[in-house]
């Protein structure tokens, strides 16, 4: 069989609904430095997407510190956020499991509840940091971590934690170890050897879009660095969450549209929504005709472009979800 596929910008679910969807950042200096959250913002608002996004964030703070912050339980129920990020200190999951355990994951818990609380249906996204530019020592602590020790261990914390709890990860890490590996030429860490230069930042808020909005970040802002080095980062953020997502749960709640052609020569649109949690999924694929299963294939009998609408039940209410395919 002959096929080509349509590729599109595929918006997760909670992204998909009319009003403009909110996002919170739970954080410390890894999220407002150089106002990473303002970057990503400013990515979305380049290609016509609409999101609005809050930060909560304070510097050095631990998953513990922000559990016990009053002010935190306000930001939650500021707004029935359709996502909010979570990010603790920078070495907190590079500990050992045990550590993890009794230390972190109390607290994580306790955010968790708050967040569900105010909103059962909002997503929760683990925000993974990265090694620090030389490791880390202390032999106080008897610690030694060379750069990869400690970029391998923070990427096992993070699954660790994310399996246990049933969360998604935004590989922010991987990405940021992918370009100090491959391209030493970009100076992603400011002079302490821990914190973002605006270039790294720009990474950051890269990963996010991608795991947002579920394609490429190659999008027209650049916030003023050179367009080489932008085009590095946006692969790299592109190619490490987009090839990862069943590794990192990103995959969950997307809509998928390919056109093929049959051994007739005649177009074939196969239609699928991937809702683990929905009671009901109905197409309407825009001439008439409809279906109600997650996964259908449709045969069109004119050329066109077609408006597609998918509704989708679950227990957050219904989602009506809007594409166009080309036939």
């Amino acid at each position: 069989m002959k096929s080509f596929c349509l590729c599109f910008g595929l918006l997760l679910s909670f992204l998909a609904a009319a009003q403009p969807s909110r996002v919170l950042f739970i954080g410390n200096s890894y999220t407002h430095y150089n106002n990473m959250p303002k970057l990503l913002q400013e990515m979305a608002n380049s290609k016509g997407q609409s999101v609005d996004i809050h930060m909560d964030a304070k510097s050095n703070h631990t998953f513990e510190m922000h559990a016990k912050r009053p002010e935190l339980y306000q930001s939650i129920k500021k707004y029935k956020w359709d996502v909010v990020v979570i990010q603790g200190f920078s070495r907190e999951l590079a500990q050992d499991t045990a550590i993890i355990d009794s230390l972190t994951l109390p607290y994580i818990r306790q955010i968790l509840d708050s967040v569900y609380a105010n909103n059962s249906c909002t997503k929760i996204l683990m925000y993974q940091t990265w090694a620090y530019k030389n490791g880390f020592q202390d032999d106080s602590l008897q610690i030694s971590w060379d750069y990869q020790t400690m970029s391998d261990r923070i990427h096992y914390g993070y699954n660790y934690v994310a399996n246990k709890l049933n969360l998604t990860i935004v590989p922010v890490g991987k990405a940021w170890e992918g370009v100090h590996t491959n391209h030493p030429e970009i100076n992603l860490y400011q002079e302490d050897q821990q914190h973002p230069t605006l270039t790294g930042s720009y990474l950051t808020a890269a990963c996010f879009y991608t795991a947002l909005f579920k394609t490429s970040p190659k999008v027209s802002h650049h916030a003023n660095l050179d367009a080489k080095t932008v085009a590095i980062l946006q692969d790299y953020a592109g190619t490490t969450v987009l090839n990862n997502t069943n590794r990192y749960g990103i995959n969950v709640n997307t809509v998928d549209i390919e056109v093929k052609l049959n051994d007739a020569n005649k177009k074939v649109v196969h239609y699928s929504a991937n809702f683990p949690n929905a009671s009901s999924v109905f197409w309407e694929f825009g001439d008439g005709f409809t279906a109600p299963t997650p996964k259908a294939r449709h045969i069109y009998a004119k050329p066109g472009v077609y408006n597609i609408k998918v509704k989708v039940q679950d227990s957050c209410g219904q989602r009506i979800i809007k594409r166009s395919v080309k036939v």
